[in-house]
């Protein structure tokens, strides 16, 4: 078991501390909060150890777990990777993209293992699906949430929209070629509503909208691709797969069939993939240990967080223009 520890104990942070406590891959050692009356309180009520020190809590843990707010990641990961110590690290990576670029240095130099948490990459309804979407064209997503005041310290792009640009990044195999975007600010200071279209080399196209004042939850994405649509709802966990192939020449009398203006027929056809319950933030975690014990490439890599972030950080550039 891997001797684990957590920065952080906000509302995320207290979350990841009951996971880790309950998984078989790790063994808690305890946490670190810079809000002493908030650590002790923590403590007293679940029973986990808090360290008076961030060096404390390192140098007494084989990996740690960033749950900080954005700002204080790239400090606090620094320290843990200098330390030989592994790194998992909440959304976005860094604030900027100069200092995820420093953390993944850093990390093949004191050669240690990070992975970012882009949890929907965990989302049964996606991974149920992951393997389906083959090359998409156009791509459209909705990240819709009720205002909640945690979070409004970053723009929404950072916020919500940065999930569903690392989903799509992880099945386009292609270079971003161009972002427009636009973002009005409502109730933060920064922008609370999002709209880009991210272009890529292969002519792919992805629009992307993200509210965090809406009046109702969603988070839906869609996949089109030749002779294939992939729908995926990440917050009821469900998804679809409607396939077109060309029809038989006797199909039956339930079958669907469309035909074109040339004549060319095509049967449609349903399918709704297998979805397991689990829970992602676990999942996340615990794929993390099993990367560090068998030395692979964790799921969510330091590299493909930069990646998301350097999008992220394209569409809120757009805004200024």
């Amino acid at each position: 078991m891997l001797k684990a520890g957590v920065f952080g104990a906000g509302h995320l942070g207290k979350i990841h501390l009951k996971l880790l406590q309950q998984s078989s891959e790790y063994d808690l050692i305890g946490f670190y909060d810079g809000d002493k009356q908030r650590a002790k309180e923590i403590e007293d009520e679940f029973g986990y150890k808090s360290f008076d020190s961030a060096e404390a809590l390192i140098e007494a843990v084989d990996m740690i777990d960033v749950v900080t707010p954005t700002i204080t990641h790239f400090e606090t990961a620094k320290k843990a990777i200098t330390a030989g110590k592994h790194l998992f690290v909440e959304k976005p990576i860094t604030s900027t993209y100069e200092e995820a670029e420093e953390l993944i240095s850093l990390a093949k130099k004191h050669k240690v293992k990070g992975q970012v948490g882009h949890v929907e990459r965990f989302n049964p309804a996606f991974t149920a699906v992951k393997d389906k979407i083959g090359q998409p064209m156009f791509i459209e997503a909705h990240r819709l949430a009720e205002f909640n005041p945690r979070g409004t310290d970053v723009p929404v792009v950072l916020d919500l929209m940065i999930h569903d640009i690392d989903v799509i990044l992880s099945v386009v195999k292609s270079k971003v070629k161009n972002v427009s975007a636009s973002g009005v600010s409502v109730i933060s200071e920064t922008p609370d509503i999002a709209n880009a279209r991210i272009q890529f080399e292969n002519g792919c196209v992805a629009n992307l909208t993200a509210s965090r004042i809406s009046l109702k939850n969603m988070r839906k994405a869609r996949f089109f691709q030749r002779d294939a649509y992939i729908s995926v709802d990440f917050l009821e966990r469900k998804c679809e797969v409607v396939k077109m192939k060309d029809a038989p020449k006797d199909p039956d009398d339930f079958a669907m069939i469309l035909q074109n203006a040339e004549g060319v027929k095509k049967q449609i056809y349903f399918e709704n993939p297998t979805i397991d319950t689990n829970n992602a933030i676990l999942d996340e975690l615990e794929s993390f240990a099993q990367a560090i014990n068998n030395n692979t490439e964790p799921v969510v890599s330091l590299e493909q967080g930069a990646e998301a972030l350097k999008v992220a950080n394209m569409v809120i550039e757009s805004f200024k223009k």
